[in-house]
């Protein structure tokens, strides 16, 4: 770790389905310290079996914080994250602890992490219900455009159907006057971050991944996935935390019928591994991080990867 100031914090980084909880776990037990999931999804109670959220066997008396802090149907922003993210590592700091962070939302990272500025802009209720109402009329593709148009650097780096970002970053460009992707500046490093990412570097052989998450699914579906959906969905209606998360959004669709149950299945596959590509790319940004090649190692092995670079 570099001096300069005591704050020392370990960065666990990837995509969905590359390991990230168990090798998590593993350091945190080892430095005796505690986690805090950078996950925008294991935020929601009972957003259980399609957010991957760790069992209290995988975490192994491990303190996790931020998993089910709110309720679905509750606001959380990238602000939020941060504000208590960083409360709970100057606790920990305090503690002369080290503390893990872990996830695959790398948003949260950056706020957190890489000290961006997130520009803080108050919800504007009329505004977003204009958006909505021109997304229910025109489809999503239109506000897409109106956000190209305000900020196309952002708009490069958002997925075109992801109505709730897109419609706050209108929001956000339109309120300040000027791009969001301008608004977030980059400050002086608070902390000595030691980087890793899970996956590698290339990403040419994505086919181990993809395999992976092909059976990260099957495991959920065995688990019980469409029965949580069918009981979310019956409790919340169609709130953007439920619409816009991966394995419920498919099972919605076949619970509408609009799509059978393998069509849901195979969706739910296609889905998962765009998203794990689009975070490769997001995390493949930060030049800091050290990739971890987990095809063909055992989670010892990169274990000891880790203490090796942290000792």
């Amino acid at each position: 770790m570099k001096h300069g100031n005591n704050k020392n914090v370990i960065a666990i980084a990837g995509p969905t389905a590359s390991g990230k909880t168990a090798l998590a776990v593993r350091v945190a037990k080892y430095l005796g310290t505690e986690i805090i999931s950078a996950d925008s999804r294991q935020i929601f109670k009972e957003f259980d079996i399609a957010t991957a959220k760790p069992t209290k066997e995988e975490i192994q008396g491990v303190v996790h914080h931020l998993i089910d802090v709110v309720n679905p149907d509750e606001e959380f922003t990238v602000a939020d994250f941060a504000d208590r993210a960083a409360k709970i590592m100057e606790n920990l700091f305090e503690q002369g602890k080290t503390p893990v962070v872990a996830g695959g939302t790398g948003l949260y990272f950056r706020i957190l992490l890489e000290n961006y500025d997130m520009p803080r802009v108050a919800p504007d209720k009329e505004l977003r219900e204009e958006l909505k109402n021109i997304e229910k009329t025109q489809g999503v593709e239109v506000l897409y455009n109106m956000l190209k148009e305000l900020d196309p650097v952002l708009a490069e780096k958002m997925h075109p159907n992801n109505t709730v970002k897109i419609i706050r970053a209108i929001e956000v460009c339109k309120n300040l006057n000027i791009p969001m992707s301008q608004a977030q500046k980059k400050k002086p490093p608070l902390y000595n971050i030691k980087w890793f990412g899970l996956g590698h570097l290339n990403g040419e052989d994505r086919k181990f991944l993809y395999d992976r998450i092909d059976r990260r699914v099957d495991i959920m579906l065995e688990t019980g996935l469409d029965a949580e959906a069918g009981q979310l969905y019956e409790k919340y209606g169609r709130i953007s935390s439920l619409m816009n998360t991966i394995g419920y959004q498919e099972f919605i669709e076949y619970f509408d019928g609009n799509i059978s149950y393998d069509e849901a299945v195979s969706k739910i596959k296609q889905n998962t591994r765009r998203y794990a590509k689009r975070q490769l790319t997001w995390f493949r940004q930060n030049p800091e991080i050290r990739w971890l090649d987990i095809r063909n190692r055992t989670s010892d092995e990169l274990f000891e990867d880790i203490l090796g670079k942290i000792r």
